[in-house]
């Protein structure tokens, strides 16, 4: 049953996990949930390297839906954390498919938020045949331009925070931020990479509300997939050309799709969702009037379990 005072469903364990070798060096986590018989849909977190978290089951009801979640090559429970090498979005695309063949799915939802939702556009279309629809949170189109705004455009509204992420830079190598953190980052000496992914992983953090949150204790999972991940992801333009998947929405422009965007984000401003909903005529774009980034801030979530059940009654007279 739906709980409305934390507006998601209840939490609830997985029917089973396990890990799933999708090459010779990467084994990646993955979970079923909710009911054998239900609607298909694969979970795609953010980050890239964040993971999941047992709140992301909760965007579904558990009746009605089957719900396959997994770990991204190198975050959370997949193996080598933080591993960079043979980590692109067409490996991450396979290892989905990988996953839908395994559990014998012919099509299924597709729900992605942030980095989530760049890889969720960038799978349906590559497989628009495999898609029911989407439900993106927080649009990241992962251009030069959104990457430039993620490092540098924090100064403006963030300036606090802004100044501790570049103070560890010396002044020479400010002029590419992300540069100079790709080196200390993938830096094989612990004493050199372990502070430069906390800096990063702390960067981004303290601006995913829209209301201040009191700092998360240091986390190697996290700091270490988010740090290494994010940048290395960001620094090769998630692998596509610039502009590609905006240009590319006509693949799936004929599927459903909820668009579910903070007012008030600064990792991913609006105007990303905004471009993906004018080029794309049948999707839903609900602006949230008091958030910022965060999933889990209440009018996100809310939204998110809106549409998934907008989703269903879709489904049920379908």
């Amino acid at each position: 049953m739906f709980d409305p005072t934390s507006q998601l469903f209840p939490p609830i364990t997985p029917l089973r996990h396990g890990l799933l070798a999708v090459d010779d060096l990467h084994t990646i986590y993955w979970e079923e949930v909710g009911n054998p018989d239900g609607i298909p849909v694969i979970f795609l977190h953010g980050g890239p390297g964040a993971g999941l978290s047992p709140q992301h089951r909760r965007f579904f009801d558990p009746q009605q839906y089957r719900v396959i979640l997994f770990d991204q090559r190198g975050a959370g429970k997949s193996l080598p954390l933080g591993e960079c090498r043979n980590n692109t979005t067409p490996l991450l695309i396979a290892d989905i498919e990988r996953l839908r063949m395994m559990f014998g799915i012919e099509q299924w939802l597709v729900f992605g938020g942030s980095w989530g939702s760049t890889l969720a556009l960038a799978y349906g279309q590559a497989h628009p045949e495999r898609c029911l629809g989407f439900v993106l949170r927080g649009v990241f189109l992962c251009t030069q331009q959104e990457i430039d705004w993620f490092l540098d455009g924090a100064q403006w509204f963030h300036p606090e925070v802004y100044d501790d992420f570049v103070a560890p830079i010396p002044a020479e190598e400010r002029g590419n931020l992300l540069q100079a953190y790709v080196r200390r980052i993938m830096s094989d000496d612990p004493a050199v990479h372990w502070p430069a992914v906390r800096a990063w992983s702390r960067f981004e953090g303290r601006r995913v509300f829209l209301l201040p949150q009191p700092d998360e204790p240091p986390s190697d999972t996290l700091d270490l997939g988010v740090g290494r991940l994010e940048s290395h992801y960001m620094a090769n333009l998630g692998f596509f050309s610039d502009g590609q998947l905006l240009a590319n929405v006509a693949r799936i422009a004929h599927l459903p799709a909820v668009i579910v965007q903070g007012r008030y984000d600064v990792i991913c401003p609006p105007v990303s969702a905004w471009r993906l909903h004018r080029a794309w005529p049948g999707s839903v774009l609900e602006m949230v009037p008091d958030a910022g980034h965060g999933a889990m801030e209440k009018g996100i979530s809310r939204a998110l379990v809106g549409a998934t059940e907008q989703f269903k009654r879709r489904r049920a007279f379908a």
